[in-house]
């Protein structure tokens, strides 16, 4: 007997001592195995596709039938693993969570393309409207680093050397990588425009809107008629989406097409051609201008936009033309930057506290200067009502990343209801019949324990790996034959 007991409490020992010497994720994944739900949850995060910090709900949803009471459809979260349902965080940044962005670059291709090819809610009409894809650039703050195909591949040729004001030379002779950490970075930091890169950043916004309103100007003037009656003849619709350069400084990306009177359903006029709304945009980038707040210590900037501008027309097929590009291509060119954020230039994603949280931000000094900038201009009272310290993770931009015009196209909230009713495997003919829907949820938490992120992280690496694998053999035209793969 006493040395069974003695066996017993050595092989006690032996347990406790290896626990001890596993991580905590370890040991928390050992916990997590064990747990009465484990299979559910992990049937949950597949349901999300893996997301990195799912939202917990508690609650049930009830439909019942209007008329005779019936309940239709059930659900409570009372039998779930703790009582609650997790749900999408549904973060766009990529360097956040990578499934809820992939699934928010998605919605974003077919939003943009319905409205260039028609579908999702509009007519096919739109396919035949005059359409251009628009960049906009923010002007020169100082010469930086580049990685540039001209010049032999030369940052910046100077035969006459020569040095700035502050002894630094004003050009420079090396050839610099795409990935080099030297690009981007101004030649001499001493001669930057550092406020005028941050006002123009907190002004951005508002010059979109008076470049909107001056293109209306423009094109009502190119038809000989009063810029108040231009909205009886046509309407002018757009979906635009901000990316981060690596100096730092926001451009927009938009798609502008011209409707007739009655939205995207009617054409526009014979005169509202693709030339004459080039013209337009043209002279209207040429034109427009807004004015930062007085301070004595910036004094009265003029924002205007960048010399470096690009209009091409964009078809519905491949063309000849050099200058033209094809509606998948420009929805697949805005989905792709609208997961990006300023942390995929070297910037950080959430917000500065304080001034010393920007001093031990993981940034090159370029950035923690400009934050740094945001901070102290945020401090002026005449220049208050641009929130800058709010928006220093950002580097005064204070913009949303996609923008559209109401009648551009679909919504996100249309796309995520219409997958959410396919996932949930239609309505079931509740249709045609009188429904109504009682449903109380609370929040009750979020976010992963260590173990449960290394799962999850798995599950989204998978399932992203099962959409390459997919890709691939849809382009092989063998996917109906492995369809039971997913």
């Amino acid at each position: 007997m006493s040395l069974i007991t003695d066996k017993a409490r050595r092989s006690v020992l032996d347990e406790a001592e290896r626990l001890r010497l596993l991580s905590s994720t370890e040991r928390d994944l050992i916990r997590l195995v064990h747990e009465p739900g484990f299979s559910r949850w992990l049937d949950q995060i597949k349901s999300i596709g893996g997301c990195a910090h799912p939202i917990y709900l508690a609650g049930h949803t009830t439909t019942r039938d209007a008329i005779t009471g019936e309940v239709l459809r059930h659900y409570d979260t009372s039998s779930e693993p703790g009582g609650r349902m997790p749900v999408r965080c549904r973060n766009r940044r990529e360097t956040r969570c990578a499934p809820c962005s992939y699934l928010h670059a998605g919605d974003t291709f077919h939003l943009v393309r319905s409205g260039l090819l028609g579908g999702k809610g509009l007519s096919d009409g739109v396919r035949h409207h005059p359409r251009l894809f628009v960049t906009l650039t923010a002007p020169s703050f100082g010469a930086v680093h580049r990685a540039s195909d001209a010049d032999g591949g030369i940052c910046r040729p100077r035969r006459d050397g020569g040095l700035c004001d502050h002894g630094r030379p004003l050009g420079c002779g090396q050839r610099h990588a795409e990935t080099d950490s030297a690009v981007g970075q101004p030649l001499c930091r001493d001669c930057y425009d550092y406020p005028g890169h941050v006002l123009w950043h907190a002004s951005a916004g508002k010059l979109w809107n008076r470049y909107c309103h001056m293109l209306r100007r423009h094109l009502a003037t190119a038809a000989g008629i009063t810029q108040t009656r231009l909205r009886e003849h046509l309407a002018v619709s757009f979906a635009k989406v901000a990316e981060y350069q690596q100096r730092g400084a926001v451009h927009f990306h938009a798609v502008i097409r011209l409707d007739g009177p009655g939205g995207p359903s009617s054409p526009p006029p014979l005169w509202a051609t693709t030339d004459r709304l080039t013209d337009a945009v043209r002279s209207a980038h040429t034109f427009v201008e807004v004015r930062t707040p007085y301070s004595p210590a910036t004094g009265e900037r003029v924002i205007r936009w960048g010399e470096q501008f690009d209009v091409r027309p964009i078809r519905s097929e491949a063309f000849t033309e050099s200058i033209a590009i094809t509606d998948s291509a420009v929805a697949a060119y805005v989905a792709k930057y609208v997961s990006k954020s300023v942390g995929d230039s070297g910037g950080v994603d959430y917000r500065i506290q304080d001034f010393e949280s920007i001093r031990l931000a993981p940034v090159n000094s370029h950035l923690r200067t400009l934050m740094a900038t945001c901070w102290r201009l945020g401090g002026l009272p005449e220049l208050g009502a641009l929130n800058l310290r709010a928006w220093a993770h950002t580097l005064g931009y204070r913009g949303h990343v996609l923008t559209k015009s109401r009648q551009y196209s679909t919504t996100y909230e249309a796309l995520r209801a219409v997958r959410a009713d396919y996932q949930g495997g239609g309505r079931f003919a509740l249709e045609s019949r009188e429904i109504v829907t009682e449903s109380i949820w609370r929040y009750v938490g979020s976010g992963h324990s260590p173990a449960e992120a290394e799962l999850a992280y798995g599950i989204a690496e998978d399932l992203a790996a099962l959409r390459v694998i997919r890709k691939e053999l849809m382009e092989d035209g063998t996917v109906s034959g492995c369809a039971n793969i997913w």
